[in-house]
């Protein structure tokens, strides 16, 4: 396996890993699936700032993650947002892991200090979530932020989200 930099050019297969994220799970909040396009913008959107990183196994994509803005104001600019996607028959091999570090060690590079993740959570797990998410950060080092309940709606019911966070660099 090797990690690489996102292209454009891998906008479809990054939305087939995505997709099914969006049709089946509450992890993310989005209710349709991204065109196409619109998942290609978002790649050469990020990626004109921030790592935008692919998983590769004998030429598949199985995953990929990407640091966005944690905020738009000057005063956010050591922080950033984190996403994973791992394609979901390739879930517990470590390429979630894998590809976070990566990302932490390309963020360093850029002088961010915060990575946050908003993960979605619930207490009793259901069909569309578990506490993975949860659990997968923390093993990674993240630390409870904050908790909102009830944040979000989808498939007609109320899930929590929980703002995490990891320090990767020295607050000076």
């Amino acid at each position: 396996m090797i990690i690489r930099l996102a292209t454009a050019d891998d906008a479809e297969e990054l939305l087939g890993i995505y997709g099914p994220y969006v049709e089946h799970t509450a992890i993310t909040f989005e209710y349709d699936v991204p065109t196409l396009e619109e998942f290609r913008n978002r790649i050469i959107r990020i990626s004109s700032k921030y790592p935008y990183l692919v998983a590769e196994d004998n030429g598949k994509l199985i995953g990929y993650a990407y640091a966005g803005p944690f905020r738009e104001r000057a005063a956010y600019q050591w922080a950033v947002e984190t996403s994973i996607y791992v394609d979901r028959n390739y879930r517990g091999n470590g390429v979630g892991r894998k590809l976070h570090d990566a990302l932490s060690e390309a963020l360093r590079k850029q002088g961010i200090l915060n990575m946050n993740a908003c993960v979605t959570y619930t207490e009793q797990d259901d069909e569309y979530l578990t506490k993975a998410s949860k659990r997968f950060h923390e093993k990674l080092g993240y630390k409870l932020a904050a908790h909102f309940n009830k944040c979000g709606k989808k498939f007609d019911r109320w899930y929590d989200i929980l703002w995490m966070e990891k320090h990767i660099g020295e607050h000076k």
